[in-house]
């Protein structure tokens, strides 16, 4: 009886074979796009368009990657970037610590709603957000300006890193913070010196996730800001298109460079992100 349960075609939809088809599926959807673009990047034109369609390059040139440090101030759009994705996810950390620490350890009244309304808040598409966000940031005088994107960015990013935070937080005893406070420490030093380093990879989790977020984003970079000065990489990529060409090398090349940073920090925090999404979710 066991070996016909065994032997059963449902018995291929379980277990192993399950694990390796879903690794296998997730590994295609994730690595092709990204192989792709990188070999694009390293061919010419004229390979590009060639028939039938050749996946590696057959002569690989690095010259669309000075190209598109030439065409464009790749690099100012680097740097706007960086220092955007920076300094909203240092803002979004500080407020999302203070956020979850209250939600965790002080009896609020309607924390149930809160937590809801986090969540909810959380869903809206962004797209219904742009009016409110534009009138505001005209309002307050900051069109054009690296904080009329950081204020939105963090805004947008704090109900899910409160939500990790939170989680977080709550699995830690309340003991340690009393024998903090016993010791001397304030509450919010017992927070910064007790808390947030026990929970250095929800910490780590939220901080990738905001930055990520940020790094991403192209509506609110397109619509905010007008200076040529202060474009982002999402919406400086966009000016190698032209009227009637499309430079698939060059703009492969310029989104390489783009990817490279958030690789580079996702390979280096990898354990951390991965050990702080876990145990938030157990926790929770």
């Amino acid at each position: 009886m066991s070996t016909m349960a065994t032997s059963s075609p449902l018995a291929l939809f379980s277990g192993k074979p399950l694990r390796f088809l879903a690794a296998g599926v997730l590994l295609v959807n994730g690595l092709f796009p990204a192989l792709w673009i990188l070999f694009t990047s390293l061919k010419t034109e004229g390979e590009l368009t060639l028939k039938p369609i050749t996946w590696a390059p057959h002569q690989p040139t690095l010259a669309n990657y000075v190209t598109a440090f030439s065409d464009q101030p790749l690099h100012l759009f680097l740097f706007n970037s960086v220092m955007v994705a920076l300094l909203s996810t240092a803002l979004t950390l500080v407020v999302s610590v203070l956020a979850a620490y209250a939600l965790a350890r002080l009896h609020l009244a309607y924390r149930g709603l809160i937590l809801s309304l986090i969540i909810a808040v959380s869903t809206f598409p962004l797209v219904t957000l742009l009016v409110p966000l534009f009138e505001t940031m005209r309002a307050l005088n900051l069109l054009n300006t690296w904080v009329a994107l950081i204020l939105p960015y963090t805004v947008l990013s704090l109900p899910v890193c409160t939500l990790i935070l939170t989680s977080f937080f709550e699995g830690i005893p309340q003991d340690l913070e009393n024998a903090a406070m016993i010791d001397g420490c304030t509450r919010l030093g017992a927070l910064f010196r007790i808390v947030v380093p026990i929970s250095a990879p929800g910490v780590f989790t939220a901080g990738i996730l905001a930055f990520v977020n940020s790094w991403d984003e192209f509506l609110l970079a397109l619509s905010f800001n007008s200076n040529p000065a202060l474009r982002t990489l999402p919406v400086g990529i966009q000016l190698y298109q032209g009227e009637f060409s499309f430079p698939w090398p060059v703009i492969s090349a310029a989104l390489v460079v783009g990817i490279v940073p958030v690789a580079v920090l996702i390979v280096i925090f990898q354990e951390r992100v991965v050990s702080g999404l876990t145990a938030g979710s157990i926790k929770g």
